[in-house]
């Protein structure tokens, strides 16, 4: 038991350093945390270097905190925030499977670090050293809440600052526009629908010819003929 909290402890703390520092530092074939906050940033996740350096830092320090055994619960929480929120905001809509970009990897990962919550991280750790050793459901618990908390708050930031969707023109403005030779998104505006009937009521509007032109002329037409006879 103790060689296998260990050897779990040293394979998922090695493996979250690599990758934060692969987002802080670009180190390990890494983009670096410029790149990552763009790619952070087509995900949704803005403001991009905000949510990159988070989530390099919380992979990095959990990651260590995992591997020397260093107040584990905290260190399974950053690292149970990173995976639920790579669920959220990539994974989920794949489905469960990881060879279609699935979520299973993930959920394995946040399962394995709350088990270490719960279990402790043995005898060789720190904490097991400093005797300040900290087991036991409550903890497995606190680790999920916490994780959980810190991937809400990276969610609604996120919502927070999206970029609200344009609505596109309805089949009617396009026609409309088409017809009069104008942008659909201006034909759909609210301005162009108070337009429309002012445009419509000056057409009908337009005067006609007065109708008393007709029996005018041919009553001087009738005098004329009078007056020739």
């Amino acid at each position: 038991m103790k060689i296998g909290r260990l050897m779990l402890r040293a394979a998922m703390g090695g493996f979250f350093i690599g990758h934060g520092t692969q987002k802080l530092l670009g180190w390990f074939g890494g983009q670096g945390l410029k790149k990552q906050a763009e790619s952070f940033e087509s995900m949704g996740l803005k403001p991009g270097i905000l949510h990159a350096g988070a989530a390099g830092a919380a992979e990095t320090l959990g990651g260590a905190g995992l591997l020397l055994g260093y107040r584990t619960p905290l260190a399974s929480a950053g690292l149970v925030s990173v995976m639920l929120t790579a669920i959220n905001r990539v994974h989920f809509k794949n489905g469960p499977w990881n060879g279609k970009g699935g979520y299973e990897y993930n959920v394995v990962l946040a399962a394995a670090a709350i088990s270490l919550a719960e279990s402790g991280p043995g005898p060789l750790s720190l904490d097991g050293l400093r005797g300040k050793e900290r087991a036991g459901a409550k903890w497995g618990l606190l680790s999920l809440l916490l994780g959980a908390a810190g991937a809400a708050g990276a969610h609604f930031l996120a919502e927070s600052r999206a970029t609200p969707a344009v609505p596109e023109p309805s089949t009617a403005a396009v026609a409309t526009a088409a017809v009069n030779g104008g942008d659909p998104a201006a034909a759909a505006s609210p301005a162009a629908a108070d337009a429309s009937p002012a445009s419509a009521g000056s057409e009908s509007a337009a005067p006609e010819a007065p109708a008393e032109a007709e029996p005018v002329a041919d009553e001087a037409q009738s005098e004329a003929a009078s007056a020739d006879a």
